[in-house]
């Protein structure tokens, strides 16, 4: 049986570039890593002078601090985005394409900086970060081009005299809430449609990783939008329920659009409702991965690797519920726990070797212990880790848990963690029929060569993504969203815009 203790670790720290930025000591990069929040086109302290630490979840350490923000100044950020709403909505398209192709072209100028700073603050490996910036400006770049295609309609009018036409509206400012374990791209994603549509924003991101959403409004900034376009409200946890709560009730803000725990989703959908707010939720997941007797199980446990172990299983479409056909579930099992041990390597993010860096925050550390403990308990049993890394700090050991039952937490709770929870089945009705059993319907992942078996299956399952024989779904190009608990809208493709966009139609009559 393979042990922990063949997982390979690492936490020795190089010099890099990120470190240089970090200490404010390098004359090309310092000007990204920023202390002030952004509202009006100007970089502003909080009203109170308050600020809150920002620490790095690989050594505990504090790196920075950004302002602790309340009503006030979130309050100054609606109304300057309300107010720059006024004539950025009668800019043209292809002046908003300009400025969201400069912006992509300049987030790919410096990706190596502000994949140090994600790093830094989010413990995401380098590797990771620079990938994750990647596919952060993609958006810019994906939205730059769209904004050249929202089409309205004419339509064949019932009467000769009469013309009917559609057109195609910005609905005005946009509150965005985002979160910790995708700081660029989850901003991108939906501030580069809502610009493109002819919106303005108010960004208020996660309290643990706000340095990245302030180093990709700089280079907003310096891409040349004006000011008022794009603001930034930082604040800590306890200052966070009050500016949510203002983001969706103010009578200045046209939508919401919030990515995280389906509870607090939930809560900002109550707060919404009166003020009849446009909303977009991209909330919690519990995703399906199954491996049927036919799949290509090299190619399975590849896709496994993927879907599960980015950002330390920290992600809201990671593969959650692993069912494996019984038939190949033994040879599944020895060939993934032979990769697990032999491929991740535990540490600080900062080192080039390292691909699985530290879980966000004590509570989130906690939380993934109690899940592996209880199913424990419950009568899963470790192939491989199951607790704390003696590495200390924020690691937790990559993680395989076998004789998982569908009532064990690691089944019914969302891990967001480095845990494989794997259960047997015997058919294809009974796997289905497992992976719809929950209350969220966003991600869900099969592998399977029987082309019939793949259309079946596809169709069948209850949620808004499918991955086939893949476990990297996430594209610009891809309608990104889920069903049931796990939201409401689309993020990404040409549907990404339909949150920032409402339908005028122009009925123009007495023609002769």
């Amino acid at each position: 049986m393979t042990t922990v203790s063949t997982v390979k670790t690492l936490l020795q720290r190089p010099p890099t570039v990120m470190m240089e930025v970090l200490k404010g000591h390098g004359v090309r990069y310092a000007s990204l890593l920023h202390q002030e929040s952004y509202i009006g086109g100007r970089w502003v302290a909080a009203s109170s002078g308050k600020v809150f630490p920002v620490t790095n979840p690989a050594t505990g350490k504090v790196i920075s601090s950004v302002p602790d923000m309340g009503e006030v100044d979130t309050q100054a950020a609606i109304d300057s985005a309300y107010e720059a709403f006024q004539t950025w909505q009668r800019t043209t398209a292809k002046e908003r394409s300009l400025l969201l192709r400069k912006w992509y072209d300049l987030m790919e100028a410096h990706k190596e900086e502000l994949a140090g700073i994600m790093t830094a603050e989010a413990g995401k490996p380098l590797v990771e970060a620079r990938g994750e910036v990647s596919y952060g400006s993609s958006f810019l770049e994906w939205y730059s081009e769209e904004a050249k295609r929202i089409h309205g309609e004419v339509v064949q009018s019932p009467s000769v005299n009469k013309e009917m036409i559609f057109l195609r509206q910005p609905i005005g400012v946009a509150s965005m809430i985002t979160p910790w374990n995708f700081p660029n791209a989850m901003i991108t994603r939906k501030a580069g449609a809502a610009l493109a549509a002819g919106c303005t924003c108010v960004i208020k991101p996660a309290e643990d990783t706000p340095l990245s959403a302030l180093a990709a409004v700089d280079l907003a900034e310096k891409a040349g939008f004006p000011p008022g376009v794009i603001n930034v409200v930082t604040a800590s946890k306890d200052n966070t329920p009050a500016v949510g709560n203002l983001m969706c009730t103010s009578d200045k803000v046209a939508a919401i659009s919030f990515t995280g725990s389906t509870t607090v989703g939930q809560l900002l959908y109550r707060q919404c409702s009166e003020g009849i707010k446009r909303i977009g939720l991209e909330l919690g997941g519990n995703a399906p991965f199954i491996v049927f007797a036919s799949a290509d199980i090299p190619s399975a446990v590849e896709g496994l690797m993927v879907a599960k172990f980015r950002n330390a299983g920290q992600a809201c479409i990671s593969a959650n519920r692993v069912l494996v056909e019984d038939s190949v579930y033994e040879t599944f099992v020895k060939t993934l726990t032979t990769e697990v041990a032999e491929r991740l390597v535990v540490g600080d993010g900062s080192h080039p070797q390292v691909n699985i860096g530290p879980l966000i925050n004590v509570a989130q550390l906690k939380r993934v212990e109690r899940i592996v403990e209880a199913s424990v308990a419950a009568g899963a049993r470790v192939v491989l880790g199951g607790k704390r890394h003696s590495l200390g700090g924020l690691f937790f050991q990559p993680t395989i848990l076998v004789d998982v039952k569908e009532d064990m937490p690691c089944f019914q709770q969302e891990i967001f963690g480095p845990v494989i929870a794997l259960r047997r089945f015997q058919s294809e009705d009974e796997a289905v029929a497992i992976a719809n059993a929950s209350e969220c319907g966003l991600a869900s992942y099969f592998y399977s060569q029987d082309v019939s078996q793949v259309w079946r299956v596809a169709r069948r399952l209850e949620c808004g993504i499918v991955g086939i024989n893949e476990g990297l779904v996430s594209a610009a190009e891809g309608a990104f969203g889920g069903i049931k608990k796990s939201g409401i809208g689309r993020e990404g493709s040409r549907h990404g815009i339909d949150d920032y966009t409402y339908i005028k139609y122009i009925c123009l009559g007495g023609i002769n």
